[in-house]
C-alpha cells in the first residue's frame, strides 16, 4: 500500500526526522486559518516570534512519517487526529538540521479540549531538579498572514504550500 511520505531516501537515518499534522479550516472572512501550537518549557516561555510549530513530534526510523505524524498529533494535543484527506505539504530542514515532513488535513477543533502531553528536563540548568513542562502550551487558530509572524522560521515554507492548495491567504 503506498501512503503519504513513501519517498523518503535511504538518508534519513542520518538526520533527526520530524512529522506532524496541520490542521486547516475556512474562516468567517473567507481566509485560511491554522492550528498551531505554541512550544512549552521554560527557553520558550517568553518567545512569540518562532515559538509556534505545527504540531509534529521525532520519530525513529524504522516507523513511517505519516503514522508519526497521526501518533504525535494525539501525544501533542491528547486528541485524536482528525479524519479527512491529507494534503502532503513537504519537507523542510529547520535550523538544527532535523528534517520535518507535515501533511495538511481540514478540520476544526477546539483548542480548549487540547489536553498537551508532557516532557521532563533538568531546570534551571545544572539544579539537579527535573521538572515536567506541556509539550505545548497555548493551542491556537492563526490566520495565514498572523502564523507567518510567529511560526518557527523554516515551517512558514508550510503556509505557503498550503496557501497554494487553499487558495487562502
Amino acid at each position: 500500500m503506498t501512503r503519504p511520505g513513501d519517498t523518503e531516501g535511504a538518508g534519513a537515518a542520518r538526520h533527526r526526522r520530524s512529522a506532524g499534522l496541520l490542521l486547516f479550516r475556512r474562516a468567517a472572512d473567507g481566509g485560511t486559518e491554522v492550528l498551531l501550537g505554541h512550544m512549552g518549557g521554560p527557553y520558550y516561555a517568553r518567545k512569540e516570534a518562532g515559538a509556534w510549530t505545527v504540531p509534529k513530534g521525532e520519530y525513529p526510523p524504522e516507523e513511517h512519517a505519516w503514522e508519526a505524524a497521526r501518533r504525535e498529533f494525539e501525544e501533542e494535543l491528547g486528541l485524536p487526529p482528525p479524519d479527512g484527506t491529507a494534503v502532503p505539504l513537504g519537507e523542510v530542514r529547520q535550523a538544527g538540521g532535523k528534517v520535518v515532513t507535515v501533511w495538511a488535513v481540514r478540520a476544526d477543533l477546539d483548542p480548549a479540549t487540547v489536553v498537551p502531553g508532557t516532557f521532563g528536563m533538568e531546570w534551571p540548568p545544572r539544579s539537579g531538579r527535573r521538572q515536567e513542562f506541556p509539550e505545548l502550551d497555548r493551542v491556537r487558530w492563526f490566520s495565514l498572514a498572523e502564523a507567518r509572524e510567529v511560526i518557527v522560521k523554516a515551517q512558514a515554507a508550510f503556509l505557503d504550500r498550503l496557501a497554494e492548495h487553499s487558495d487562502g491567504g
